[in-house]
C-alpha cells in the first residue's frame, strides 16, 4: 500500500517573499514561526505565544496539521524522523486475525487500537506496522520483562539495525527504540520529534495522568495501541480515541480458541467459611458498614472508595473501619476451604503446568509453604524470579504461585491450568490470568478455575468481571448487607471438580 502522508522535514516552495515561514518541535509543542497573521482554517490547533511572537500547537496534532499547512511554508523542521524501510528477517505468516488486524490499522490511516487477548501475537502485528510503516520506531511497554522480549524479537526481525533502549539503566535511543512508560513520559519532551510511529504495549497504561503526556508531546503521525483489555477503572480509556486512535479490531478468547489459542473452560468452584469464618465476617462487614452508613458513602465506585481511604485515616472509628474491611476480605481470601478446594483441583491434574494466583502475598507465600511449590511476588529477586520460570518451562516445577506478578509482561510458557484463589473485579486482570493457559499446543485443553467464597463479596467480583469480559453489564438491584449489589437471579453454574475430564 503506497503511502499518501507527506509528514517528513524539507524545504518547501511556497511562493511568499516575507519571513521565512518554518515549523519547528519544541518541548512536546510545535511552533509556528515567520508568520504575522495565521492562515484560515488554523485557528483550531494553533494560538498565539506572545512569549515568542509565534503560534503554538500540540505536538499530537501534527498529522492533521501538516497537510493544509505544507502550502504555508517555506521549511518544516518539525520532524527528525526518517522514512525507513525495514525488511524483516522471520520467516512468518500471520494468522487470519492478524491480517485482518493490520489492515483494520491501515485502513484508519495508521492510528488505532488492536484488541487481542493474551496469546493471540498482539507482538506480531507490531512488527508488522513497523515494516508497513516505513518511520523511525518508539516502543513504549509496562514492564523491563516486556522490554526485553520486544528487544530479541526486534534483533531477531531486523539484524542489521541498532535497537535502542530507554529504562532499565539504559539511555539509548536510535531509530528504533523500545522504552519504558515511566522513561518515555520522563524523556518525550526531548525525544517527541524523534519517531514517525508510536506502539503503546499494554496501551491501557497510556492514559494516567503521568504517563499521557507521552502521546501528547509526541507528533508521531503513526499510533498502534495494543491491549487485551482497554477498559480502565477510572474510565479513562475513554483518552485512548484522542491519544492514539479508535479501537479498529478487536477479538475475544471465545473467538479465537481452538484455532489460535488452545480450547479452554472457565470453572466456578464455590467454597464455604466454617460457622467461625462467617460469624467473624459479619462482625467486620457489620462494623465497616455502620461507619459507611454513617457518613454517607458507597463502595460501587472509585469515588466512593477514594473518599472512604480519605475518611478512614481521619477518625479512630474511620482506622476501625478500614481495618474491619481489611479483616472481612482476608477471611474470604485466605478461608482454608480455598486450600482444600486447591488440594483437590492439583490432585485431579497430576502432572498438569498450573499457575496460582492470589490477591495478596500473605496467601501466596501460604500456598507455596503448604504445597511446596515456587512462590513469586514482587519481592522476588530476578535471577529467582527467571530461574523458577525456566525451570517450569522445562517441567522441572509442576506449578507455582504467584500474587499479580504474572499478570502481565510476562510470558509463562505451557501452562494448561490456572487457579484464582483471589482477585478483583477487575476484567482486564481476569482476560490476562486467563491469557497464561491459553497458549497454543497440540491437542491442549486449558481450564481456569475460579475458588470463590460462597455468600462474600467474592461473588459478586466474579461475576463483574467475567460479565466485562463478556460485554454484559447487568443493571442489579439495591444493596445487600455486606455491600455486595443483589445478585442476579441467573443461576450460577457449578462444577464439580471430579468431572474436569468431561466435555
Amino acid at each position: 500500500m503506497k503511502h499518501t502522508t507527506k509528514d517528513t522535514a524539507g524545504l518547501y516552495r511556497t511562493g511568499h517573499d516575507d519571513v521565512e515561514r518554518q515549523l519547528r518541535f519544541d518541548r512536546g509543542t510545535l511552533l509556528l514561526e515567520g508568520i504575522a497573521e495565521l492562515p484560515a482554517g488554523l485557528e483550531t490547533w494553533f494560538c498565539y505565544d506572545p512569549r515568542v511572537d509565534a503560534y503554538r500547537a500540540p505536538a499530537h496534532r501534527y498529522g492533521e496539521i501538516i497537510g493544509p499547512l505544507k502550502g504555508q511554508l517555506a521549511r518544516n523542521k518539525a520532524p527528525r524522523y526518517q522514512r525507513r524501510e525495514l525488511a524483516c528477517a522471520l520467516e512468518m505468516t500471520p494468522y487470519p486475525h492478524q491480517q485482518e488486524a493490520l489492515a483494520a490499522w491501515r485502513a484508519a490511516k495508521g492510528r488505532g487500537v488492536v484488541v487481542l487477548p493474551t496469546g493471540a501475537g498482539k507482538t506480531l502485528v507490531g512488527l508488522l506496522a513497523l515494516c508497513w510503516a516505513r518511520r523511525d520506531g518508539l516502543i513504549m511497554v509496562p514492564t523491563l520483562d516486556l522490554m526485553q522480549q520486544w528487544y530479541a524479537l526486534l534483533r531477531a526481525a531486523f539484524p542489521d539495525q541498532e535497537i535502542g533502549l530507554i529504562g532499565g539503566g539504559y539511555h539509548e535511543p536510535q531509530p528504533l527504540t523500545i522504552a519504558t512508560y515511566d522513561s518515555a513520559a520522563r524523556h518525550i519532551e526531548r525525544l517527541g520529534d524523534r519517531f514517525g510511529l508510536l506502539i503503546f504495549d499494554e496501551a491501557h497504561h497510556l492514559p494516567s495522568e503521568f504517563y499521557r503526556v507521552i502521546a501528547e508531546f509526541s507528533l508521531a503521525p503513526y499510533r498502534l495501541g495494543l491491549t487485551a483489555t482497554p477498559e480502565r477503572s477510572d474510565g479513562k480509556d475513554v483518552d485512548l480515541l484522542e491519544l492514539i486512535g479508535p479501537i479498529v479490531y478487536r477479538r475475544r478468547p471465545e473467538q479465537l480458541a481452538g484455532d489460535v489459542l488452545a480450547d479452554f473452560q472457565v470453572r466456578p468452584v464455590h467454597v464455604d467459611l466454617s460457622p467461625a469464618e462467617r460469624s467473624a465476617y459479619q462482625q467486620a462487614l457489620d462494623e465497616r458498614n455502620a461507619f459507611l452508613q454513617a457518613n454517607r458513602l458507597g463502595l460501587n465506585t472509585l469515588e466512593g472508595w477514594n473518599r472512604f481511604v480519605m475518611l478512614s485515616a481521619r477518625s479512630v472509628e474511620g482506622r476501625r473501619a478500614m481495618r474491619a474491611h481489611r479483616a472481612a476480605r482476608r477471611i474470604a481470601h485466605a478461608t482454608p476451604a480455598k486450600l482444600r478446594a486447591l488440594g483437590m483441583i492439583l490432585a485431579n491434574h497430576p502432572g498438569a503446568r498450573t499457575v496460582i494466583f492470589t490477591e495478596d502475598n500473605a496467601t501466596a507465600y501460604e500456598v507455596s509453604q503448604r504445597f511446596l511449590i515456587p512462590c513469586l511476588t514482587h519481592q522476588t529477586a530476578i535471577k529467582e524470579r527467571q530461574d523458577i520460570l525456566d525451570r517450569f518451562k522445562s517441567g522441572a516445577y509442576a506449578a507455582i504461585v504467584t500474587s499479580n506478578v504474572l499478570n502481565e509482561g510476562v510470558d509463562v510458557p505451557d501452562a494448561s491450568v490456572g487457579v484464582i484463589l483471589s482477585g478483583s473485579a477487575s476484567a482486564r486482570e481476569f482476560v490476562q490470568r486467563l491469557g497464561r493457559i491459553l497458549r497454543r499446543g497440540d491437542g491442549k485443553q486449558a481450564v481456569l478455575y475460579e475458588v470463590i467464597a460462597r455468600e462474600t463479596r467474592e461473588e459478586r467480583v466474579a461475576d463483574r468481571r467475567r460479565d466485562s469480559v463478556h460485554g454484559r453489564h447487568r443493571r442489579h438491584g439495591k444493596e445487600e448487607k455486606d455491600g455486595m449489589i443483589e445478585k442476579s437471579k441467573e443461576p450460577v453454574f457449578q462444577q464439580s471438580l471430579w468431572d474436569s475430564n468431561q466435555s
